[in-house]
């Protein structure tokens, strides 16, 4: 009976972790299946064959409104991972609201706002030269180089 107990407690543990891997996993197949779709839109665009190529692109449109809804399920049932104390603009500076193709001066992409953890937030690689940085409220994929913003997600800490 001992043993029972023991194997049923081992398994109650061990459920939630499973449970929390597979979502992980599914998002990455996710947005596998979404770089399979757009090749295949490349391939049928360099085919010439343009009725291939829309449906190629609306099952990358439904696929990336899949993973765009898995992420947001992510983040709902993860808030605490989400939730970052006050935003402090370097001196002399404060938030506006940008998009993708502004140019941030070097002290807002510092090491002081780099997002490190991106994983943990379930951000893509930020590949070289770019990095992910805080920006008040808001995750700015920025290229180190330039300062450009490549990317930004409007409103992702709580």
């Amino acid at each position: 009976m001992r043993k029972i107990l023991i194997a049923a407690l081992a398994a109650s543990t061990l459920v939630p972790g499973m449970a929390s891997a597979q979502s992980a996993g599914e998002v990455r197949r996710g947005q596998q299946e979404v770089q399979r779709d757009q090749r295949d839109v490349r391939q049928a665009q360099q085919q010439g064959d343009w009725p291939k190529a829309q449906r190629a692109r609306q099952e990358t449109r439904e696929d990336q409104r899949e993973v765009n809804e898995d992420w947001r399920d992510y983040r709902k049932s993860h808030r605490q991972v989400f939730q970052r104390g006050t935003y402090n603009a370097p001196r002399g500076m404060r938030y506006r609201p940008v998009s993708a193709g502004f140019t941030f001066q070097r002290a807002f992409y510092s090491n002081r706002y780099q997002l490190n953890d991106y994983r943990s937030y379930r951000l893509p690689n930020p590949g070289y030269n770019h990095r992910w940085v805080r920006y008040g409220n808001d995750a700015v994929l920025v290229d180190t180089r330039t300062g450009r913003a490549l990317r930004v997600i409007n409103g992702f800490f709580w």
